[in-house]
């Protein structure tokens, strides 16, 4: 696939609408002709860039992501998940990648494919950016190598994300997450 051939402001572009195509009508509604109409392309131009729509999304996704673990290392791991939350909480990004997230997760069950895009292309790369993080945590003594809770670190980070949508009704803002990263993370990885 020839990607090169769209310059990073069309691309953003065209991520940026898919998005909103997203929060407007869903996954199983949107349409590579609604994405094409709405960012005045071809369908052949969206097809040579990216497979289909399971990918389209799934790289929307990662590029309007303002935030990635593997661009933190502030020297202490809740240093570290402060920054994350600064970061996501600063752009406004939580409440709307929480929306998007729900209605994906609802699609993922019909769309193999959305599924598989979404690992590879979203899911895989944090959760080797998060245990890097958490290998930077135990190199520098933080927590201990064999804390039974390190598996289960990114299972706690996306509980927190959907839980307090599904309970209280509210999207999981920036001080809800520091205070669960304080009362739930950091004490279940010993820090």
């Amino acid at each position: 696939m020839g990607r090169s051939r769209l310059t990073p402001e069309r691309e953003a572009e065209l991520y940026d609408a898919v998005l909103d195509l997203l929060r407007e009508v869903g996954y199983d509604a949107l349409t590579m002709d609604a994405v094409a109409a709405r960012t005045r392309s071809s369908k052949a131009t969206l097809y040579r860039q990216w497979q289909g729509k399971p990918e389209l999304v799934a790289r929307a996704l990662r590029h309007c992501k303002p935030v990635s673990t593997g661009d933190v290392d502030t020297g202490t791991l809740r240093g570290d998940f402060a920054e994350l939350v600064r970061r996501a909480d600063e752009h406004g990004q939580v409440e709307k990648d929480a929306a998007l997230m729900r209605g994906l997760g609802m699609a993922i069950h019909g769309n193999p494919d959305l599924h598989q895009a979404l690992r590879e292309v979203l899911l895989d790369p944090e959760v080797t950016g998060l245990n890097a993080m958490l290998q930077r945590g135990i190199d520098r003594g933080e927590i201990a190598a064999d804390c039974p809770a390190l598996d289960f670190a990114p299972h706690m980070l996306v509980g927190a994300l959907i839980a307090r949508q599904l309970i209280e009704d509210r999207p999981a803002d920036g001080t809800f997450l520091s205070a669960y990263l304080d009362a739930v993370v950091l004490p279940a990885l010993g820090v």
